[in-house]
C-alpha cells in the first residue's frame, strides 16, 4: 500500500510541475528571434494573439502545437486564415494542417528534446504549415 500511495504523490506532483510549466509559458509567451506571434480569429470574431516558435524545413514556414493549452491552434484549424508578425513585418497568411510525409519531415528536422517533452506531459505534437498569398513574403 506504501508504494501505491508514493506513486500516488509522484504522480499528482508531476501533474502539477506540467500544470505550473505550461500556465507560465502561456502567461509569459516569451519572444525571441526563434519566435512569431500568431493571430487567430475566433468564432465571435475576436483576434488574438500568441508568441509561437518558428519552424523551417525545405523552404517554408511552419508552427507546432507543442503544449497541451492549444486554443490558438484549434482557431487557426477553424479559420485557417491567420496573420502572422514575424521579423517586425506582419502579414496574412494561411494556416494548413500537416500530416505524413511532411509531418515526419518537420518533425525530423526540429524535434523536441526528452526535458521539454517531460515539462509538458507529452503533448501530442502536431504542425501547420503557413503559406503567405502570391506576391507577399
Amino acid at each position: 500500500m506504501k508504494a501505491v500511495k508514493w506513486i500516488v504523490i509522484a504522480l499528482g506532483l508531476y501533474i502539477g510541475l506540467v500544470v505550473v510549466f505550461e500556465s507560465l509559458i502561456g502567461f509569459i509567451q516569451p519572444a525571441g528571434d526563434g519566435t512569431l506571434v500568431i493571430t487567430t480569429i475566433d468564432g465571435d470574431g475576436n483576434a488574438h494573439d500568441r508568441v509561437v516558435s518558428r519552424l523551417e524545413s525545405d523552404g517554408r514556414l511552419y508552427v507546432a502545437a507543442n503544449h497541451w493549452p492549444r486554443a490558438w491552434f484549434e482557431r487557426a484549424q477553424e479559420n485557417p486564415d491567420v496573420r502572422v508578425t514575424l521579423d517586425g513585418a506582419t502579414g496574412d497568411y494561411r494556416a494548413t494542417l500537416v500530416s505524413g510525409a511532411e509531418h515526419e519531415q518537420v518533425n525530423s528536422d526540429r524535434p523536441l528534446g526528452p526535458a521539454f517533452r517531460f515539462l509538458t506531459g507529452f503533448p501530442p505534437r502536431y504542425f501547420l504549415r503557413l503559406d503567405a498569398p502570391a506576391g507577399q513574403g
